[in-house]
């Protein structure tokens, strides 16, 4: 955690344009430091008083969260789809290491809102190491969603091909199996096939290399 709080501060110096901001941050990295009961219910206040910079409320849910304080869940499911990749990506560790049960049920909501498809990468990522209930359906729905689409994003699609071979649950190759017709899905529908399959060969979907090449836009 020490390494990802220094990488964490040092963006947030890295955003701060003002001596004001300056000052403040300094301020709240020794509340921090302090790490008493008292310090923790000011960094909790941080998370809902008014006004707040979003650095602020970042600081604070990392630090509250790694510490196993629930109090940070929302700020960090706000984070986690955010439009900045650095951010989602900080709270996407910190809500796995929370274990807080409301996490997979966040994730599954933002992996298939098809509003927010853009920043889903990290939510998907964060569900396939949860391996929670919901994680196969979500990645399955998500990944057909991309299929269907007229516009599609296909690290978003790629990134649930590949989460489904890392889970490995059998109720994923119908949508697998589809990937597969898409040559740039093709190469990862077939080797997370293959982890389905026990790691022999893919499920007969066809020649790997018969894309669509009209759809693999």
């Amino acid at each position: 955690m020490d390494d990802e709080f220094r990488t964490l501060t040092e963006r947030v110096r890295a955003s701060l344009t003002t001596e004001q901001e300056t000052a403040a941050h300094a301020s709240l990295l020794s509340l921090v430091r302090k790490g008493t009961p008292a310090a923790r219910e000011q960094l909790a206040r941080i998370l809902v008083a008014p006004g707040q910079p979003l650095w602020a409320r970042e600081t604070a849910a990392f630090v509250l969260g790694s510490a196993g304080d629930r109090r940070a869940f929302e700020t960090l499911v706000l984070l986690l789809n955010y439009r900045e990749p650095a951010r989602c990506a900080t709270a996407a560790r910190v809500l796995a290491r929370l274990g807080d049960p409301r996490t997979a049920r966040a994730a599954a909501a933002l992996a298939t809102n098809p509003l927010r498809t853009a920043y889903s990468l990290h939510p998907i990522r964060l569900l396939v190491e949860l391996r929670a209930p919901e994680s196969v359906p979500s990645l399955v729905a998500a990944l057909e969603r991309q299929l269907a689409a007229r516009d599609r994003h296909w690290p978003i699609a790629r990134a649930c091909v590949e989460g489904l071979g890392a889970i490995g649950d059998e109720r994923a190759v119908p949508a697998l199996t589809a990937a597969g017709k898409y040559i740039r899905l093709s190469a990862a529908a077939a080797a997370a096939l293959a982890r389905i399959s026990g790691g022999g060969g893919p499920p007969d979907a066809g020649p790997a290399g018969a894309a669509d090449k009209a759809h693999a836009r």
